[in-house]
């Protein structure tokens, strides 16, 4: 695989990523998975927040917000 991989909350605005990995547990798990993030799922980072939290992410055609705790458990590698 990659040696690249990043949490989701690095992101830089802007930029797209390659879902690899799903590093959270339980409901939190299961949310994310019925957002659309499965392995190669690419996600780009669109806004930030005025306090910097939560960021908005373009995910399969819908912008959806994820504070830095969810996005942190999201591994991508950068494309």
């Amino acid at each position: 695989m990659s040696k690249d991989l990043l949490p989701l909350h690095m992101l830089p605005i802007g930029s797209i990523g390659k879902v690899i990995n799903l590093t959270s547990m339980g409901n939190v798990r299961r949310r994310m998975l019925d957002l659309g993030l499965i392995p190669d799922t690419e996600v780009e980072a669109v806004v930030k927040s005025p306090s910097g939290d939560p960021v908005a992410y373009q995910i399969r055609g819908a912008v959806i917000a994820l504070r830095s705790e969810e996005a942190s458990k999201i591994l991508i590698e950068k494309i």
